[in-house]
């Protein structure tokens, strides 16, 4: 079965923790799909940005509780993937900023 990798990364995750992990441990952040495993987010990784993936770590995040006025309710749950790249690859978001 083939398996569509763009939607298996959801969205890059842009944050001033991402950024800094991004400039000094070459790693960077991706919100993925909550059925995906290590092997697929590596496999997404590796064929749309032609990088080389040499561990990936996900962290289910759990969903916080809001108040709406008199109501409550609660965010959506997400996973999150912390992606480490083989030194000298990159992966830029802003390209020409």
């Amino acid at each position: 079965m083939a398996v569509n990798h763009y939607s298996i990364l959801e969205k890059p995750l842009v944050t001033e923790k991402s950024t800094m992990m991004q400039e000094h441990g070459n790693r960077v952040m991706f919100q993925v799909k909550r059925s995906a495993n290590k092997l697929q987010i590596k496999e997404a990784v590796q064929n749309i940005f032609n990088v080389t993936v040499l561990d990936v770590n996900t962290i289910n995040v759990k969903p916080k509780t809001q108040r709406f006025g008199r109501h409550q309710g609660q965010t959506k749950a997400w996973k999150k993937a912390i992606v480490l790249l083989k030194e000298g690859d990159r992966i830029d978001f802003f390209e020409g900023v």
